[in-house]
């Protein structure tokens, strides 16, 4: 009976020296993991290096992210939206050789160029754009048509 009576707390104080070795070990490990590659091994030093470097990369993430917002915002004036139209500006002659290219930003501002081809030569024309209006002078149903599928064509892509 008496070895009964002792029974029960060894095995209660074995399974806790179990479970103290089992934490022991997981701290000693994950200690080596964060002085790997240091000479000095005082913690202190190390989370300091850590803080360190955690507000530098802090300060390159906001570097990073107005150069994209910078980047964004002036993207906006670069060519983005394309759009041809071909068609046959003389019902008498030929089939669909003439063209018209909208080449505009993000705000339907760029040039709109127009090649008119005919028996006896090729007529080449271009107009400014501000937003999707000709600037001095008026713009053709073609021209208009090609803005028109340069704004559908940027749309289908966002989508």
């Amino acid at each position: 009976m008496l070895l009964n009576f002792w029974f029960i707390p060894a095995s209660v104080f074995f399974i806790w020296l179990i479970v103290l070795t089992v934490w022991l070990m997981r701290s000693s490990s994950h200690y080596n993991e964060l002085t790997r590659g240091v000479n000095n091994k005082n913690l202190r030093n190390i989370l300091e290096n850590m803080l360190k470097e955690f507000d530098i990369a802090k300060g390159d993430i906001s570097d990073l992210k107005k150069y994209c917002e910078k980047n964004e915002r002036d993207g906006i004036f670069h060519i983005q939206k394309i759009g041809l139209k071909r068609f046959n500006p003389f019902k008498d002659t030929g089939g669909d050789q003439s063209f018209v290219l909208a080449l505009v930003d993000g705000n339907d501002t760029g040039v709109v160029i127009s090649g008119l081809y005919s028996r006896s030569g090729t007529r080449w024309y271009a107009k400014k754009v501000s937003f999707g209006k000709g600037v001095d002078y008026e713009l053709s149903d073609e021209e208009k048509s090609a803005i028109k599928e340069a704004r559908l064509g940027e749309a289908s892509r966002r989508s």
